[in-house]
């Protein structure tokens, strides 16, 4: 090459080396340059310059925290920036105003990297304690509280890892306020609890930061029972209400999210079975839901939207002894022990209802593992078995202030198996003194029964109908019986029965003019002995009883004979109906 041409080709590089941009600077140099502005700003009394620069340095950081995220080879300089920030708050001479602004901003901003490791979740928790020790408690509250709601749904940040330092900078500044303690507080559930409906929303089956998340979820609960502890006024009743909601609702997203991992859940549910005990808070007020409405009631007033998921509350409380009777760990823990608290409730036709009222929004949850909804299941049928004592016989119920709840809890029950379905219902119609309770139960086994019937036949699966579906063997007849031949004796009695003898009829006739279109006698209903046992047994003596009871009322004009007459005529109907099947049937066997 010549001398001319090298020297032309030398000039060409060192131009096109003097055109290129320079490299970006190292994130923390970047980092140190803008809180050095910062500082410059707030010593300049420039209080809009001052919000800027820190909006700016929070964005900054945003980038750095989604490339820390997708590339592991930035760790190493974005943990070099964080540590930088660290030593910036940590130094004594740090201007008070300079700090207060950074507050807004930067542990939302830190809390961003903790999905990276453990180290990086660590020196978030570091930054953001700093900011706690050194800024007045009262404001970093509001400040934490928004940054737990305000995770963007576009930024790709891991929920549980974003919010775990969040919450743990939470349990700490909440032991750092003075005065006002429930009031404080009480603004501050709402937002964690958002926290659990966001990360039950959105989990990954396997994301293994779920269990420290929880754990700081029990680090604030830990610090709510020690401000209670501090307290001897008015407030501390309420403080310890606000608890156990608080520890209720996070029963129900351990149990949601936790289900993949049953140690880890066992763990946090032994851990949250403590504050029970603590806030007087027992299994049968937690399964009858009586603790839970008197809470609700206190701590709410009319203006009031504090608690409005009611539902995930009162699952919370069901689940909690549920967790207790698949558990003696968990029960031990909340002193509690299940065969007496099962015996209580067998024993009462009114925490009977109640119970089966909790234990709906066990089965009408979507999101709720199925295990947990077969020990329900085990639990369900087990306070529904065997017969009621002599106290619960002579227990005074009104029964219309549970037919609307519990007619739904019924409805509910389509989740769970046919089989223990019936049985459950069973148990129910044996042990209830309500008529118009019986009449439900009966209506339901035949909706249910009816129901299965239209699907199946009408896919041509008869076997699918009559072979495995309890409700169609003679059970049916026995719940029938039940009502129409009383276990003490003698026809039913008339009219305070009639509801449940009017259903019992309905069902009777339904099983036998199913069985009769489809030529079959799955449930023996068709048999000559079950048909004279009917016809002797059942509606012949309920025939002489209520032509008697309308022959004496027809003609009284005594109010109470009206209604008389006015209910068992639906029955005399059904009854009369009933007789000629059954009287046809004997006849053409004959």
């Amino acid at each position: 090459m010549s001398t001319e041409a090298a020297a032309a080709a030398a000039a060409s590089d060192s131009a096109a080396a003097f055109s290129s941009p320079p490299p970006d600077p190292p994130p923390s140099l970047r980092v140190r340059d803008i809180l050095s502005s910062c500082a410059k700003s707030v010593e300049s009394g420039d209080s809009y310059r001052t919000e800027r620069l820190v909006s700016e340095l929070a964005k900054f950081l945003g980038d750095v925290s989604v490339a820390a995220a997708e590339d592991e080879d930035t760790h190493e300089d974005a943990f070099k920036l964080l540590s930088g920030i660290y030593e910036y708050i940590s130094s004594p001479s740090i201007d008070q105003e300079l700090l207060d602004a950074l507050s807004f901003e930067l542990p939302k901003a830190v809390s961003k990297f903790s999905g990276a490791s453990r180290r990086f979740l660590a020196i978030a928790e570091s930054i953001i304690r700093q900011f706690l020790v050194k800024c007045n408690p009262r404001d970093m509250l509001p400040i934490l509280c928004e940054a737990l709601d305000s995770s963007s749904e576009g930024e790709t940040i891991k929920l549980s890892s974003y919010f775990a330092p969040l919450l743990s900078g939470l349990s700490e500044v909440l032991l750092m306020i003075k005065r006002r303690h429930f009031e404080q507080i009480k603004e501050v559930v709402p937002a964690i609890l958002r926290v659990w409906e966001k990360v039950s929303t959105d989990a990954d089956e396997e994301d293994s930061d779920l269990e420290d998340l929880f754990s700081s979820g029990i680090n604030i609960a830990n610090s709510m029972q020690t401000i209670h502890q501090k307290l001897d006024n008015g407030s501390a009743e309420k403080l310890l209400i606000l608890l156990g909601l608080y520890v209720l609702q996070m029963m129900t997203h351990v149990s949601i999210c936790m289900d993949e991992n049953v140690s880890s859940s066992l763990r946090l549910v032994t851990e949250l079975s403590h504050f029970l005990r603590c806030c007087h808070l027992s299994y049968i007020g937690l399964i009858t839901g009586s603790a839970v409405d008197m809470m609700i009631s206190t701590i709410t007033g009319e203006e009031d939207s504090f608690w409005a998921p009611l539902p995930s509350i009162k699952l919370g409380a069901a689940l909690s002894v549920i967790w207790g009777d698949m558990s003696n760990e968990v029960a031990h823990n909340a002193e509690e022990d299940l065969t007496a608290v099962k015996n209580e409730i067998r024993h009462s036709q009114t925490r009977r209802w109640q119970a089966i009222g909790m234990l709906r929004h066990v089965f009408c949850s979507a999101t709720l593992p199925w295990r947990l909804k077969k020990h329900a299941i085990d639990f369900l049928l087990c306070i529904t078995e065997g017969d009621i004592s002599q106290e619960c016989e002579s227990e005074t119920l009104d029964f219309s202030s549970f037919v609307p709840s519990h007619f739904a809890a019924l409805q509910v029950l389509a989740d769970i198996p046919i089989s223990q379905r019936f049985h459950i219902l069973k148990a129910l119609i044996t042990n209830c003194n309500s008529s118009s309770m019986v009449a439900i139960l009966l209506d339901i086994v035949r909706q249910v029964r009816h129901a299965k019937t239209s699907s199946e036949l009408s896919k041509g699966n008869v076997n699918e109908v009559f072979h495995e579906t309890p409700a169609w063997s003679a059970d049916v007849l026995e719940l029938v019986e039940l009502v129409l031949r009383p276990s003490k004796g003698g026809p039913p009695s008339l009219p305070e029965q009639t509801d449940a003898v009017l259903s019992a009829l309905n069902l009777y006739r339904f099983v036998f003019l199913s069985e009769s279109t489809g030529k079959t006698n799955h449930t023996g209903v068709l048999s000559e002995t079950n048909l004279k046992k009917a016809y002797n047994e059942w509606l012949l003596p309920l025939r002489t009883l209520v032509t008697g009871i309308l022959a004496e009322n027809r003609n009284d004009d005594d109010p109470f004979s009206f209604d008389a007459v006015g209910g068992l005529n639906p029955i005399e109907l059904v009854l009369y109906r009933c007789i000629e099947l059954v009287e046809e049937k004997l006849k053409h066997n004959l």
